[in-house]
């Protein structure tokens, strides 16, 4: 095993992360509920930058339903931002030799 060859291969996945670390607090997805009437966008890390409600669901007795969807958009966002994530993470590893099931902290 050629140690030297792995400490660059170390160094440049460490830069790639950093990069990729910084694109995943830009990249946006949006999640929804209620065919629409409820959206949330997250950054790729999960932070909630925005939530869109339809008018329509803007009634008192409407609370607990719109409450429900809200949850529900927010996990379908998260979804994808944790999809999104796994996504860029994969391709920073590719050719990592790491041992089958480990991930890096990111």
């Amino acid at each position: 095993m050629d140690i030297m060859g792995l400490m660059k291969k170390a160094q440049a996945v460490q830069a790639k992360m950093k990069d990729v670390q910084e694109e995943l607090e830009r990249l946006e997805v949006e999640g929804q509920s209620g065919g629409g009437m409820v959206k949330i966008t997250l950054n790729a890390k999960g932070q909630m930058k925005a939530i869109a409600l339809d008018p329509s669901l803007l009634k008192p007795e409407d609370r607990e339903m719109v409450e429900d969807l809200i949850l529900a958009a927010h996990a379908d966002a998260r979804a994808k931002a944790d999809r999104l994530t796994e996504e860029k993470m994969q391709a920073v590893t590719a050719g990592l030799p790491l041992p089958p099931g480990m991930k890096l902290p990111f």
